[in-house]
């Protein structure tokens, strides 16, 4: 029993020392990867926000729109790999799930089957619970700023 508890602190330590190096690169390879499928378009994701973005926003030209959220999503996924940058990232990403959950209240004629059953593209959206999450842990793990006083007194 003594090495069943061996093995499981030093596991459990172990993921603990990869978990946010791994949730960071994780994170750049999904919006990086997402966002430069967009920039060269190859996103199965296109027409969606083409309706989302014509049903909400309308404004303006959608290929602008279309890149400059491409390239905000390459962003984040650059972001993710630099850990000084996590406060800047953080408020990023929150932005852009609000957006990517548009679709569950606006569109709902795409998101959903009937009440409660999604469909594929509504699945695909509610899975970014699961990006949050991620974010949260690695946001966890940074260090609190100091008070203003305790900088002023230094």
């Amino acid at each position: 029993m003594e090495r069943i508890h061996h093995i499981d602190f030093h596991l459990i330590q172990f993921l603990k020392k990869i978990f946010v190096p791994g949730a960071r690169l994780s994170l750049f390879i999904v919006f990086f990867w997402f966002g430069i499928l967009k920039v060269l378009g190859f996103s199965p994701a296109g027409p969606l926000i083409e309706t989302l973005y014509q049903n909400t926003i309308g404004l303006g030209d959608f290929d602008t729109f279309y890149l400059l959220f491409a390239l905000f999503e390459c962003l984040i996924g650059i972001l993710f790999l630099i850990p000084s940058a996590t406060r800047v990232v953080i408020p990023l990403l929150l932005i852009h799930m609000i957006t990517t959950f548009g679709p569950l209240v606006f569109l709902p004629e795409i998101a959903w089957q009937k009440a409660f059953v999604p469909t594929l593209e509504g699945q695909y959206i509610i899975k970014n619970l699961v990006i949050i999450a991620l974010a949260l842990g690695v946001a966890a793990e940074i260090s609190p700023l100091k008070k203003r006083l305790d900088i002023q007194r230094t």
